[in-house]
């Protein structure tokens, strides 16, 4: 695919540029539809003339290689415009355990076409989990599917506190295009009072990268891709949302901007057959340079999710099949391990350990490592044509009685 065609498909979402820009939006956990990427060095003349701080970035993220990142890294003051109101900070200290406790279920929808065509799925499930030892809610979000047999999906993963903030969180988009996939990851985390937001996108090996700080007092009312779900259903089962509150969030550049929530007229939708009255959220993202980005959700009266739509977007996600009363409280959600924080933790630790533990064995038997390599060069000095004969042979004599092997106890 030429570059050009690549900058059709990142251009703005009020332009008619063809099945690409119905792909995007399809993908899109929330509005980031990405405008045209900067150059590296671009970006890195615009952050040696803002004189802004260094905060040191991490050399693999993602499991790129170290060498493809084109990085840059700077600590960010907020504009005095994006602040959160204190009605929004207020809003998130207000949230009870009682009200998160309703929020733990999932929902799944199917993505449709104006014209009704299916053209995949999204899902969303809340659970209470732990992270370093400590209680939160485990959000994870899916989207995939196909537009005009070009794949495409969103995959986000957060960690949040019982007031919204985020510990930690993952997000992946990606789209393929004529064999070459767009991939966009982004990873917040929280580390000893100081967020960090790193960035990394491009087209196979032409990779950039961006990597953000941010303080603790800067990012209070901070609402993410992931707790903007979870807000969003504690104001559906509150029917109420809150007036003249702004909050923040991340616009594309990683700059923090404002995110404002509007309560819609109430209106009623045919779901499975039944007709239901559904509360309405319009949340709106208002970026310092860019036009301001609307989605509209509405909500079944227990807070399920009934549709999401991004004002301008040809695509809906649209709720097919009623929540089972009987049906569990979560759905079986597969997973790439990899892509998944919990799992890929759990799996570093289990590796660190497991090396530790075999590493201070063959310490405590250096016999072992004579035995081993005694073997290998006899081995390689006979090279029988039966290597597991000769290994019997060899290791005969060590046996207890010369012939049987001996136990495991022994």
């Amino acid at each position: 695919m030429s570059c050009i065609y690549l900058a059709c498909f990142v251009a703005s979402p009020g332009r008619d540029v063809g099945p690409p820009t119905h792909a995007r939006h399809f993908t899109a956990l929330e509005p980031r539809l990405p405008r045209q990427r900067l150059s590296a060095k671009r970006k890195a003349e615009k952050g040696a003339e803002g004189g802004e701080a260094s905060c040191a970035p991490r050399r693999l993220v993602f499991g790129l290689p170290p060498g493809r990142l084109e990085t840059s890294a700077r600590t960010t003051k907020p504009a005095p415009e994006a602040r959160a109101s204190e009605e929004a900070v207020a809003f998130l200290a207000s949230i009870e355990a009682e009200e998160l406790a309703k929020c733990a279920f999932a929902d799944s929808l199917t993505t449709a076409s104006e014209g009704g065509r299916d053209l995949g799925s999204f899902s969303v499930s809340v659970e209470f989990a732990r992270r370093a030892r400590r209680p939160c809610l485990l959000l994870r979000a899916r989207s995939r599917g196909a537009v005009d047999d070009c794949p495409c999906g969103t995959a986000l993963t957060a960690y949040l506190t019982a007031d919204l903030e985020v510990l930690e969180e993952e997000r992946r988009e990606y789209v393929e295009l004529d064999g070459r996939v767009l991939d966009k990851r982004c990873h917040v985390v929280r580390r000893d009072g100081t967020t960090t937001v790193d960035h990394v996108s491009g087209v196979g090996e032409d990779v950039t990268r961006d990597s953000v700080c941010y303080s603790a007092d800067a990012l209070r009312g901070l609402v993410t891709d992931g707790s903007n779900f979870l807000l969003m259903r504690l104001m559906a089962l509150r029917k109420k949302v809150p007036e003249h509150v702004t909050f923040l969030s991340f616009d594309d550049k990683l700059r923090l901007c404002r995110a404002t929530f509007r309560q819609l007229e109430q209106k009623q939708m045919e779901v499975d057959g039944q007709t239901l009255d559904v509360f309405g959220v319009e949340r709106i993202l208002q970026s310092a340079d860019e036009s301001p980005t609307t989605w509209h959700h509405y909500f079944l009266p227990d807070g399920h999710l009934a549709s999401r739509w991004q004002v301008g977007s040809p695509v809906t996600m649209v709720l097919l099949q009623l929540p089972s009363q009987n049906q569990q409280a979560y759905e079986k959600i597969s997973l790439v391990w990899e892509e998944d924080i919990q799992m890929r933790s759990k799996f570093l630790d289990r590796k660190e350990e497991l090396k530790a533990d075999h590493a201070s064995y063959l310490k405590a038997h250096p016999e072992i490592r004579a035995l081993i390599s005694d073997f290998l060069q006899f081995l390689l000095l006979k090279k029988p044509r039966d290597v597991f004969r000769f290994a019997r042979e060899y290791f005969l004599p060590f046996t207890t009685d010369g012939g049987s092997p001996a136990s495991p106890s022994q």
